[in-house]
């Protein structure tokens, strides 16, 4: 019988994307928990796992030929477990292209601009002194409304981002773009992007992976600590 997988986790959006996967392919896993307001990701223990200082990061007991293997960045690890399990990687190999390519669109993309319009619109303002700078807020929210509108104008094509099945790729994405709000975005003239975060918030795996120790998310605005952790040039 196979031990869990070792899942190194904070409830971000990042984080969601794995506890996500791990709960649709249905696969045992432990939670250790990485604070990144404490600095946990700075933990010469986790670095040896991740060593670019980021969460989430795995470690599967059983990986290639029987032997342990760790993994981090989590497009590397949505395709490690999509190969693992043959699940939600596409079937065909033009399937698997276009998986790819969203995955990649999402770590390349959506995720560096998304997390920056979070944070010059949310926490550099509240720093001390404040960072309120009007051309980053408006680079960075610019930037993630137009990949909104490359989303949406997709899933006017299919039902789903890589085509009419779901995929590893909608749960790299979802993340994210289920805090389009606190990017100062609007669905208003995105009808298809709200249709699916509708149907992907509505699957039973996303919810669960979503409520893994949601209760563990803070507002980081008003702690000083953590914010120093949190950007700190290490």
């Amino acid at each position: 019988m196979s031990q869990p997988i070792e899942l190194y986790f904070w409830p971000t959006p990042n984080g969601w994307k794995i506890s996500i996967a791990l709960e649709e392919m249905a696969l045992d896993y432990n939670t250790n928990l990485i604070n990144i307001g404490a600095g946990d990701q700075f933990a010469p223990d986790f670095l040896k796992i991740a060593p670019n200082n980021r969460m989430p990061a795995i470690i599967d007991p059983d990986g290639p030929d029987g032997a342990p293997v760790s993994i981090f960045e989590s497009g590397a690890i949505l395709q490690y477990l999509a190969q693992k399990t043959g699940r939600f990687g596409g079937t065909t190999p033009r399937e698997q292209i276009a998986v790819t390519e969203w995955l990649m669109w999402q770590m390349g993309g959506l995720g560096p601009m998304a997390g920056q319009a979070h944070h010059f619109l949310k926490y550099a303002p509240a720093m001390d002194p404040p960072n309120d700078l009007p051309y980053a807020k408006d680079r960075y929210r610019n930037e993630t409304a137009r990949l909104y509108g490359v989303l949406d104008r997709k899933l006017a094509q299919t039902e789903y981002v890589a085509g009419d099945f779901y995929s590893i790729a909608d749960m790299s994405i979802w993340g994210w773009a289920s805090l389009w709000e606190g990017q100062q975005q609007t669905l208003d003239d995105k009808p298809h992007m709200k249709r699916w975060l509708e149907t992907v918030s509505a699957r039973p795996a996303v919810q669960r992976g979503r409520a893994l120790h949601a209760e563990k998310r803070a507002d980081f605005r008003k702690d000083k600590d953590a914010q120093d952790k949190l950007f700190s040039k290490q």
